[in-house]
């Protein structure tokens, strides 16, 4: 009697990995030839990153730091991917360098904030993306007039960029991040803040502008009419551009993410402005649940086109992917909120902020509102490590370990920014 035929093995992916698992894997070969033209030698592995180090003891008064999620898996999931075919998918560095100390970084980090430094942005990079952004600004889609070029300079977006995107094959990519993040600060300023902006009317401006990230279709009559408003001010002209050059190199799914995520920033913006209308401070959880939406996700959420490869639609769309990259996007922009305090202060009118929601809805002082909301803070970073770290073990796919690892990447990119730029920011006194 002839043995039974043993079951075919089943795999033990998540269905959403299996099916994509296949062509992954088949597109790493060439997507490795693609880095080598990009950067002219073959992509190498990271070697393993070193243990960090134990936190130094917090100053008085500062809050207390708790013990993050178990380094064996964060490490695990900040080397990159490994095993059979994903050696194209690792992030390619240009040289080993040592973890920063005190002394060279430029600014103060904030006593107690949970974060990890990097190594200062590759200087060569960071000046040509600084050349070529300004070259945009000011000749493609005349972004500001001649007075506000120190804050332009002043922002420093070449080096936060390349901070946030090491994987980046070459500067065209780094690009790709770095006009729409110039776009979107644009609107910021012109439609909400700093440079003339109000909450009266941002609805229908807000609106307008985001037809040039996601295209009207009308009759013949009307289109040249609503062509030729994407170039009645700044902001459209920017958005307008930063989403051509990102089409160009973007699949459609990537283009689509991005206009989903960019609708969840103007949704945040106009809960914003109807608190600043209504002279109404937001509980807590509000502010917390509108910062989810306007905050910094549309930045992370491009990691994989900046990078040169795709986290296929099933995959970017699973909940878990969706939780990790919300809390990525949560946790930068409290950082956000704390490096900006002063400077909003400072200015006129009521900024809200974590740290003044916290003080005025629980009673609490300037100071304590402040540590409180590092505590936040860094709950919010842990959820995310550790989040990231199960997805990783759960769903062991290469494009999903490899973006889990550009969203690391760009959560501590960020910091370094906000750290360093000690033209935008200063910490207040309360240590």
């Amino acid at each position: 009697m002839p043995a039974p035929e043993l079951p075919p093995p089943q795999s033990s992916l998540p269905e959403s990995a299996t099916r994509f698992g296949a062509q992954v894997l088949a597109d790493a070969a060439a997507r490795a030839r693609d880095v080598k033209a990009a950067i002219g030698c073959p992509p190498r592995a990271p070697s393993p990153p070193p243990a960090r180090p134990e936190p130094a003891p917090s100053p008085p008064g500062a809050p207390s730091v708790t013990t993050p999620a178990p380094v064996t898996a964060v490490q695990r999931l900040l080397g990159g991917p490994t095993g059979l075919g994903t050696a194209g998918l690792r992030i390619s560095l240009r040289e080993e360098l040592p973890a920063p100390s005190a002394a060279t970084v430029k600014g103060k980090a904030i006593p107690g904030l949970y974060h990890h430094p990097i190594a200062e942005p590759d200087p060569v990079r960071v000046e040509e993306v600084s050349r070529r952004i300004k070259s945009w600004a000011v000749d493609e889609v005349t972004l500001y007039p001649e007075d506000w070029e120190e804050e332009f300079d002043g922002f420093s977006v070449g080096r936060y960029m390349v901070g946030c995107h090491p994987d980046a094959p070459g500067i065209d990519h780094l690009m790709l991040a770095t006009r729409l993040m110039v776009a979107e600060n644009a609107v910021d300023d012109y439609y909400c803040e700093d440079h003339g902006g109000s909450p009266v009317g941002l609805g229908e401006r807000l609106l307008l502008a985001h037809t040039a990230l996601d295209a009207l279709h009308t009759t013949a009559e009307y289109q040249p009419q609503w062509a030729g408003s994407l170039h009645a001010d700044a902001p459209r002209r920017a958005y307008r551009s930063a989403m051509e050059y990102f089409v160009r190199a973007a699949s459609p799914s990537q283009a689509d993410r991005l206009r989903h995520d960019m609708s969840r920033l103007h949704l945040g913006y106009l809960a914003e402005a109807a608190w600043a209308q209504l002279d109404h401070v937001p509980q807590v959880w509000e502010y917390l649940a509108m910062r989810q939406f306007n905050n910094f996700r549309p930045c992370p959420t491009i990691t994989d086109t900046v990078g040169g490869y795709e986290l296929p639609a099933d995959l970017h769309a699973r909940p878990a992917m969706q939780k990790v990259i919300a809390l990525a996007g949560n946790a930068t922009t409290i950082v956000n909120d704390l490096y900006s305090y002063t400077k909003e202060l400072d200015a006129p009118g009521r900024h809200l902020n974590l740290p003044v929601v916290i003080s005025e809805r629980e009673g609490l002082s300037d100071r304590d509102a402040y540590l409180k909301s590092v505590e936040i803070h860094n709950e919010l970073m842990h959820d995310f490590e550790t989040a990231a770290a199960r997805l990783a073990a759960d769903c062991p796919v290469p494009s999903v370990l490899r973006f889990l690892r550009g969203v690391a990447a760009w959560v501590d990119g960020n910091h370094h920014w906000h750290q360093s730029n000690t033209y935008r920011y200063s910490l207040p006194d309360f240590w």
